[in-house]
C-alpha cells in the first residue's frame, strides 16, 4: 500500500531522484525519461477520458491507466542492481497478461472501421484529437524505453505493451471519429497547394 503523507521531501533539490531499488540517479537519466513519458501518457489518456469519450472506451482507458502505473513501477525498479544482482524485493512487472486485452480491444474496435486509403491527420472530434495526442506521447514513451534498453536490461514486455497501446489508441481515435467516417485524411502535397502566395 502506498502512503503519501508529505508532498515535498527536498530530496530531489540537487537534481537527483530515487529509483525503486533505492539507488539515486539524475532526473534526466534515461530510466527517469522513460517512466516520465509513461506518466505524461497517462495524463493524456485522462484528457481523452474527460473529453467526452463514450462509456465503453472510457472504462477501457481507465483500466489502461492502472496498467501504466504498473508499467511505470516496472521501469522504476531496474532488472538488476548496480552490482549485477537481482533487486532484493520482488518487483511488479508487465506481462503478456497486460498485453492480451490490448490486442483483443484492437481487433474488436478495428473490425467495423473502413480500411484506410491514406494516413489519418489528427483531428475530427475532441475525443479523437486527445486520443491522437495520447498515441504520439505513447510512441515517445516507447522510444525512451527502447533507448533505455540499449544501455540497461529492461523487461521486454514494456516495449511490446507500449507498441500495442499506441496501435489501440490509433484505432480508438478513428472509432471516436464516427467510426472512421469523420477521419481527416492526408492529401500528399495538399497543404502547399492551398496556401496563397503573399
Amino acid at each position: 500500500m502506498v502512503l503519501l503523507s508529505r508532498i515535498y521531501t527536498r530530496t530531489g533539490d540537487k537534481g537527483t531522484t530515487a529509483l525503486g531499488d533505492g539507488r539515486r540517479v539524475a532526473k534526466d537519466h534515461l530510466r527517469i525519461e522513460a517512466f516520465g513519458a509513461v506518466d505524461e501518457l497517462n495524463s493524456a489518456i485522462g484528457l481523452a477520458i474527460s473529453g467526452g469519450l463514450d462509456a465503453g472506451g472510457a472504462d477501457l482507458l481507465r483500466r489502461i491507466q492502472n496498467d501504466l502505473f504498473d508499467l511505470g513501477a516496472d521501469l522504476c525498479v531496474p532488472e538488476t542492481r548496480k552490482d549485477g544482482r537481482r533487486p532484493a524485493r520482488r518487483a511488479l512487472r508487465v506481462t503478456e497478461a497486460h498485453i492480451r486485452p490490448l490486442e483483443a480491444a484492437i481487433d474488436r474496435f478495428n473490425g467495423p472501421l473502413r480500411p484506410l486509403k491514406s494516413f489519418v491527420l489528427p483531428g475530427g472530434t475532441v475525443p479523437s484529437s486527445w486520443l491522437h495526442l495520447a498515441r504520439t506521447v505513447c510512441r515517445r514513451a516507447e522510444r525512451r524505453a527502447v533507448a533505455l534498453a540499449r544501455r540497461e536490461t529492461i523487461n521486454p514486455q514494456v516495449v511490446i505493451y507500449l507498441n500495442r497501446l499506441s496501435d489501440l489508441l490509433f484505432v480508438m481515435a478513428r472509432r471516436a471519429n464516427d467510426g472512421g467516417r469523420g477521419d481527416i485524411l492526408w492529401v500528399p502535397g495538399g497543404g502547399t497547394s492551398r496556401i496563397a502566395d503573399p
